[in-house]
């Protein structure tokens, strides 16, 4: 069967952090590019080791039973490869992909005509999962367990229900919160894998690859300070890279080498430790604003100017994996590192003041 590439939808989460020259969130034209330096083998993604072997387990098991993979749950921050995982999975099948977010299933509607538009072993993938409405996961728990689907027809008192049987399906899911995700959809998840950030090594690698699938001559220490400065994110080291091959090609002799990603990354306000614009506004508010105190998430939302949504999935996460940030009973709180990193004095403070 040849995989279908049929998008339904997507949602796309842009907030203030449209102002920052290089943000942790795509833009739509980011999110199409990305899409071209995607893997699209098992064999071609990098990083996550643990995770790959285990997939590489199940989806081989499934083709040995000729039989639909098991529903399968990735979860981590945004940027991991969590819809490259998915596509790799029906590609890894040679099933159909069909692509939607949970925000896009408004209506139970919305999912039914999904499901019976699938055709036998394809793979529907659900980024941001959790955001799905209690009414349209209602829908979805039978179509997993039991490859079922429930349908009202007319209302009131002479409304009747019927059940429509499903081709066999595999449903990947995607959350950058699974604290979120319902027990009892998280429950009908044969495979739930964590994707963790990757180390620069890791990154180098991935860099080197999208360089030469975007044509850009790169050298080895050029990939390794770009690398340095992805903040532990795929796609943000290649919209990195990106910027980088535009200042060489306008300033520099179109070959990136370390000094000229280092000039090309501070022109677009990434500094050597892959903060940008909005990680030094939220690290100033916390130690000069708030003069170290811990800050809660909605006030320093308003403080910055950002969805509390945004600081906690696309900026916290890295501040506190660089020990800048730490997250209190309180609020957050900066530490030493974040004083050290912006040049002033420490004023930590005695939390239960």
């Amino acid at each position: 069967m040849t995989p279908r590439r049929d998008v339904i939808g997507k949602e796309d989460s842009l907030s203030g952090a449209e102002a920052a020259v290089v943000s942790p969130l795509p833009t739509p034209d980011e999110e199409r590019d990305d899409a071209s330096l995607r893997p699209r083998s098992l064999t071609e993604f990098v990083g996550q080791p643990d995770l790959l072997e285990h997939l590489a387990i199940v989806l081989e098991a499934a083709k040995q039973r000729r039989q639909a993979v098991d529903h399968l749950l990735f979860a981590g921050p945004p940027g991991l490869g969590k819809t490259s995982l998915a596509g790799i999975v029906a590609s890894e099948l040679g099933v159909g992909l069909r692509i939607t977010s949970g925000p896009v299933l408004a209506r139970p509607g919305d999912l039914a005509a999904l499901l019976t538009d699938l055709n036998e072993g394809d793979v529907l993938f659900i980024d941001e999962i959790h955001r799905l409405s209690r009414t349209v996961e209602e829908v979805l728990y039978p179509a997993m367990e039991d490859g079922k689907l429930d349908i009202v027809i007319g209302k009131g008192p002479g409304a009747r229900a019927i059940r429509l049987d499903l081709p066999r399906f595999t449903l990947v899911g995607a959350t950058t919160r699974i604290g979120l995700v319902a027990s009892p959809l998280r429950d009908r998840f044969g495979f739930v894998g964590r994707l963790e950030l990757y180390d620069p090594s890791e990154l180098r690698s991935i860099v080197e690859r999208s360089a030469t699938l975007l044509g850009v001559e790169i050298d080895e220490d050029g990939a390794r300070r770009i690398a340095e400065r992805s903040r532990g994110t795929p796609r943000i080291a290649n919209r990195l890279l990106r910027r980088v091959r535009d200042f060489v090609q306008v300033r520099g002799d179109g070959v990136i080498t370390a000094e000229a990603a280092s000039e090309g990354l501070a022109l677009f306000g990434v500094d050597e430790l892959g903060l940008d614009k909005v990680d030094r506004t939220i690290l100033e508010v916390l130690c000069v604003r708030f003069g170290g105190h811990p800050v809660g998430l909605s006030t320093l939302a308003q403080a910055i100017g950002e969805e509390p949504g945004t600081i906690e999935d696309a900026y916290e996460p890295f501040l506190v994996q660089r020990g800048m940030v730490t997250r209190t009973p309180r609020g957050r709180k900066a530490t030493e590192a974040a004083y050290a990193h912006l040049g002033l004095a420490a004023r930590l403070l005695d939390p239960d003041r």
